[in-house]
């Protein structure tokens, strides 16, 4: 591997190390729960998103999203419920006092501010209104909450808050229009998504992958070295060469991980704008043409071995094969595209496959070389995931993991250091995100278990691979099922992976006698051919 080529590699997966995000949709939480503003009799909703659905003389127009209240009445979650009614305008617009026209079940569209919002939904049901728009005064929403000392709280009408544009938008309708009626409804989001299932069985295949390539380099690698002891003991190259240009982990690397992976959240949760996310899609996408080069050379090898074993030496860059030169214009146009129209619907398919590439090839790359530095590295990114999801909360005022995840600062999806698929039958559309952590740190152990059951030649069922990759599976999926149980609020993936994935391996390890050699050595004894004593075969 030449210097360049494996300071990219081993750049990016550092960044990957850096970034363990988490397990949840981009779309937005459809409920929001608020511990500043709690609830009481007549103000106990929850706070949720509302559709707003336009009609313009009996043609559907455009769609708003908008927040429910703290009060009123609940608003219908199916389409099909949710009458077309007539909207107005308040006179006055901001509904502060009684209105001077009396309506009949319409829907009144009143300006935010000068009044409290109960007191706009209780003079707007007096009127006659079936339901309450609030302009909000700024592009945001804000959420609708009742004061400590309201007691007129009987309001039976639904309020809605939409944004500042929204409302413009509006106001043009009913200049420019006869008619104007919306549909009010909130969605439920449905229990499971086939997305959900698609990048659960993506995560699991990726690493399947990335574990069978890694061991099956690690068996050649063992079946090489056997060769050189029998034909010629001098000329065995030393441990410490690192010809083989793989990177293992140490303890300490391992310990610094959670401090190294917290400074660089905190710097993106700080600088995230567009700029900053636009720097990281470049990186990413060096990253993913280094992934999809070496997974497409190791993979077209096979019918091209002479194109992979004939080099030409490039100037700065080294000796580089005849099939990566090949293959490299493919990687970079194919990169160039999804950066360019990343925008697309379709761009997600670009950003897996650029992920799963980078992904895999790190995982050939960065290996554990035992249970002991596995262990370490995944308790830190366990107590880094649980602190930057949950606790940040009190330091922040959010979560910062999840503030990234989303790139809510930048105007954007979020950063490209994720897996992700559109929800499919949700309503409210948006993706399903899994960060490269979540598949990269389990993975690692995981391509540890298979080159260790490979090297002692144990069988499937008698090895740890297959156990610590149906507990990688459970804790995914529990991820998941915990996911859907907070309401689409984003969950730190390895609260759950961790516990399964590792603990599987440590009570294996234990219960057959291995644990101190996986723990130590990471990989079984092996006896020198022609009985050579040498160093390199007892350490």
């Amino acid at each position: 591997m030449d210097s360049l080529r494996f300071l990219r590699i081993l750049l990016l997966s550092s960044s990957i190390l850096l970034v363990s995000l988490l397990s949840t949709v981009s779309a937005g939480d459809i409920v929001h729960q608020d511990d500043l503003a709690p609830k009481k009799p007549g103000c106990e909703n929850d706070f949720v998103l509302v559709k707003v659905q336009t009609w313009i003389d009996g043609t559907e127009d455009a769609e708003f999203v908008g927040v429910g209240a703290r009060f009123g009445r609940r608003i219908v979650s199916k389409e099909k419920n949710a009458n077309q009614t007539h909207v107005v305008f308040a006179n006055p617009r901001d509904c502060c006092s009684p209105l001077k026209t009396k309506l009949i079940g319409d829907v009144v569209i009143v300006d935010r501010g000068n009044c409290r919002f109960t007191a706009k939904a209780n003079n707007a049901e007096a009127a006659g209104a079936s339901a309450l728009l609030i302009i909000n005064n700024q592009k945001e929403l804000y959420k609708m909450v009742c004061e400590p000392d309201e007691t007129d709280l009987d309001i039976q009408i639904p309020a809605v808050m939409l944004p500042q544009d929204a409302g413009a938008t509006l106001e043009k309708m009913l200049i420019n229009s006869s008619k104007v009626s919306v549909q009010l409804y909130s969605p439920r989001r449905p229990a499971v998504d086939v997305a959900e299932v698609f990048l659960w069985l993506m995560a699991i295949g990726t690493i399947l992958c990335a574990s069978y390539w890694s061991a099956w380099s690690a068996r050649e690698a063992a079946i090489e070295h056997d060769k050189l002891l029998k034909d010629a003991v001098e000329e065995i190259p030393s441990a410490n060469e690192g010809g083989s240009g793989v990177v293992e982990i140490n303890t300490i690397s391992a310990i610094c991980f959670v401090f190294l992976a917290s400074g660089f959240l905190v710097v993106l949760y700080k600088l995230m704008s567009y700029w900053f996310v636009e720097l990281l899609v470049v990186v990413f996408c060096i990253g993913g043409v280094e992934g999809l080069q070496t997974c497409l050379v190791a993979l077209l090898s096979r019918w091209f071995q002479r194109a992979a074993d004939s080099y030409i030496k490039v100037p700065f860059l080294g000796p580089i094969s005849y099939l990566t030169i090949a293959v490299s214009p493919f990687c970079i146009v194919f990169a160039v595209l999804w950066a360019v129209y990343r925008e697309r619907s379709l761009a997600w398919i670009g950003q897996d496959v650029l992920g799963i590439a980078l992904i895999i090839t790190v995982l050939q790359i960065v290996h554990v070389p035992n249970l002991k530095v596995g262990t370490v590295l995944l308790s830190c990114a366990f107590l880094y995931d649980i602190f930057w999801v949950f606790v940040s909360k009190k330091l922040f005022h959010e979560s910062v993991m999840i503030v990234v995840a989303r790139g809510d600062k930048s105007g954007e999806d979020g950063i490209p250091m994720l897996l992700k698929i559109p929800r499919m039958f949700d309503p409210w559309g948006g993706y399903s995100i899994i960060g490269f952590g979540d598949i990269l740190l389990p993975g690692l152990l995981i391509a540890f278990a298979l080159r260790y059951d490979w090297l002692a030649n144990k069988t499937l069922r008698t090895g740890y691979f297959i156990w610590a990759m149906v507990a990688y599976g459970l804790g995914l999926l529990i991820t998941y099922v915990a996911l859907n149980l907070m309401d689409g609020h984003g969950q730190p993936a390895l609260l759950y992976i961790v516990p399964f994935t590792l603990g599987t391996m440590l009570t294996l390890a234990r219960k057959r006698h291995d644990l101190w050699i996986l723990w130590t050595k990471g990989e079984p004894e092996r006896a020198c051919p022609h009985h050579v004593r040498l160093e390199q075969c007892s350490e």
